[in-house]
């Protein structure tokens, strides 16, 4: 079998799990100069007909957002810093300080 050079080529397929009308028509790959992106297509209707609307995204930015299910179960979660002093979420008071409601006044009385 022979293989082919796939440089500055791509594919797309039929998006059969589409269920939103913001969802792509049709999905696939493409590779350009060599650097893979994920490749989709919308059909849409324009004055002079039908046309492909098309969207490209690098495959890293992709895989780099939806990491191993395997590592997010198994890492803590981040610890969130709030206010001065480097107290966490878990550390502020209930009242909040900037609420009229906290210092006894009301929206009304504004």
């Amino acid at each position: 079998m022979t293989d082919y050079d796939n440089t500055n080529r791509g594919v797309l397929f039929k998006n059969d799990r589409k269920t939103k009308d913001t969802h792509p028509d049709y999905q696939g790959s493409i590779d350009v100069d060599g650097e893979e992106f994920w490749l989709s297509a919308w059909i849409k209707d324009g004055r002079k007909g039908k046309f492909m609307s098309l969207s490209i995204k690098p495959k890293e930015e992709q895989q780099e957002a939806a990491p191993d299910p395997a590592q997010r179960r198994s890492a803590p979660p981040p610890r969130q810093s709030g206010g001065s002093g480097g107290r966490g979420f878990d550390d502020m008071d209930d009242d909040i300080p900037f609420s009229p409601m906290a210092a006894g006044r009301s929206f009304l009385a504004m």
